[in-house]
């Protein structure tokens, strides 16, 4: 047994078909037999947080539905979880790297994987608040990407600007970063901090319900160079 239980359930997604996911059963859940988890700072509250699904995430998967494939495109998705916006552009296509801090992001997002019927997907090790030295067992994030995306990244102060320089490391020269924010107040600092690297910002409010009739309130923050 793997120490936590799991569930398993279909999750709508607008404009496209319906994912089948295992998440964790509920925020109580917590394993680290070896230690991996505390040894890459991430607290017994904080374990499980990655395996839940969450309305961020399925407001991004859904702005990736609805948003056009471009040929060619190289994706990187921070703080994947479950992945549900990568598993979207991985289905239609997309050259996708799915990233996370959490050491079983990888192992859940293949059997998700597998339960969708659809081929392996890069997966990198990705904690921006680390030196690229402290990776996890998976091979850390490299390169850069045409289209960064994430949600419900801005959960911490960031005082030292990590995200931000982690994101200019890895966008291509005209790259492109879309956040789904579900209205933190780290909103406006992360803001100034894209705007000093060259970024300007459209953002949309999201006042839409989620096929699942959940309400959600929050904005899709679109970063362009120039």
């Amino acid at each position: 047994m793997p120490g936590y239980q799991v569930k398993q359930e279909s999750v709508p997604i607008t404009g496209v078909a319906a994912l089948l996911i295992r998440s964790l059963l509920d925020k109580q859940q917590f394993s680290d037999p070896l230690g991996e988890a505390e040894a890459l700072g991430i607290s017994s509250a904080a374990w499980p947080l990655f395996g839940l699904l969450w309305p961020s995430g399925q407001q991004l998967a859904q702005a990736m539905a609805a948003r056009a494939p471009v040929e060619g495109e190289s994706i990187l998705e921070i703080g994947c979880g479950l992945a549900l916006a990568s598993l979207v552009c991985h289905r239609r296509g997309s050259m996708v790297t799915a990233s996370d801090c959490h050491p079983l992001a990888a192992a859940f997002l293949l059997e998700n994987l597998r339960l969708n019927g659809l081929a392996p997907m890069r997966y990198c090790h990705g904690d921006w608040s680390a030196a690229p030295s402290q990776a996890g067992t998976a091979p850390a994030v490299q390169g850069r990407f045409d289209l960064i995306m994430g949600s419900d990244v801005l959960y911490e102060r960031d005082d030292g600007g990590s995200l931000p320089l982690f994101i200019e490391r890895h966008a291509s020269a005209a790259g492109e970063v879309m956040i789904v924010d579900p209205d933190r107040g780290n909103r406006s600092a992360f803001n100034r901090r894209m705007q000093v690297l060259g970024y300007r910002l459209e953002e949309t409010r999201l006042r839409q319900d989620l096929p699942s009739a959940q309400a959600y309130r929050g904005r899709l923050l679109h970063y362009r160079r120039g």
